[in-house]
C-alpha cells in the first residue's frame, strides 16, 4: 500500500498514468540525507501537536518512526562502500535571518543543527550546510557530486513538503532523478507528506521502500 492511497482518488491516479517511471540507480549512487539534525527530534516520540508547543520545528513521532529504517539504509551504504551525504542548516545563515521556510523558531542553539546521534555520522561522510530549502542552493554539493562521480541519488530526511521536495526538484533538474525511500522521509503534516510523495513520484523521481531499494542496490553490486 502506498502512503498516498488514502488521499488520492482513482480519477486522479488515472490522470497520472502518463507519468509512470522506474527507479533510476546508476553505477555510483549516493545516499542524500536531508536535515536529520537534533532540532527535528526535540520533544521526543510524541504527537506533533504536542511537540510544536515548545518546538515548532519538531517532527515528533514521524521523525522517530523513520529512525530505524534510515539506520538500515545507512548501514547498507556503508556495507557497499557508497558515499553518504548529510545536510544541515548553516548557523551563520540562521543567525542572520536567512531560513528555509517562513516557520517561526523558538530558542534554537547551534547544537540543534548537529546531526542526530542515532545516525552516527562518520568523518568520511560528507556534510553540506545550507541556507535555504534546497541543498543545491549556493552550496558545494554540485562539486561534491562531480568529484565523487555520483550519477544517481537515493534520498531520505525531512521535511517531505519542504527541504526534501526542493532538493528533489533541483536534483531532477540536474539530470539526477532521485529515488525517495518512503520509510525514511517524513513531515510534520501527514497529508502534506503523502500528497508531496505522490506528486514527486510521478513528476521528478521514484518513491520506493527500504526493502526494494536494498534489492536494487544489491543487484547492482552483483552485476558489477
Amino acid at each position: 500500500m502506498r502512503v498516498w492511497d488514502n488521499y488520492i482518488t482513482p480519477d486522479v491516479k488515472e490522470m497520472y498514468q502518463h507519468y509512470r517511471s522506474e527507479p533510476k540507480i546508476g553505477a555510483k549512487p549516493c545516499l542524500l540525507l536531508i536535515d536529520l539534525y537534533n532540532l527535528s527530534y526535540k520533544g521526543g516520540d510524541a504527537p506533533v501537536s504536542e511537540v510544536i508547543k515548545t518546538n515548532p520545528s519538531g517532527c515528533g513521532e514521524h521523525a522517530h518512526k523513520a529512525i530505524k529504517p534510515t539506520q538500515m539504509l545507512i548501514s547498507l551504504f556503508r556495507e557497499l562502500q557508497l558515499p553518504i551525504v548529510f545536510t544541515s542548516r548553516d548557523w551563520q545563515a540562521h543567525s542572520s535571518g536567512t531560513h528555509s521556510t517562513q516557520r517561526q523558531r523558538k530558542n534554537i542553539s547551534e547544537s540543534d543543527y548537529d546531526i542526530y546521534p542515532e545516525f552516527n555520522r562518520l568523518p568520511g561522510d560528507t556534510l553540506i550546510r545550507k541556507s535555504r530549502a534546497s541543498v543545491f542552493f549556493q552550496t558545494e554539493l554540485d562539486e561534491v557530486i562531480e568529484d565523487m562521480g555520483i550519477d544517481s541519488i537515493i534520498l531520505g530526511g525531512e521535511s517531505t513538503s519542504g527541504c526534501v521536495r526542493a532538493s528533489v526538484v533541483d536534483a531532477y533538474s540536474r539530470g539526477l532523478p532521485p529515488v525517495l525511500v518512503q520509510e525514511c522521509v517524513f513531515d510534520r503534516n501527514p497529508i502534506s507528506h503523502a500528497i508531496n510523495l505522490f506528486d514527486m513520484h510521478h513528476k521528478y523521481g521514484h518513491v520506493t521502500s527500504v526493502e526494494e531499494v536494498t534489492k536494487l542496490l544489491q543487484s547492482r553490486t552483483r552485476e558489477q
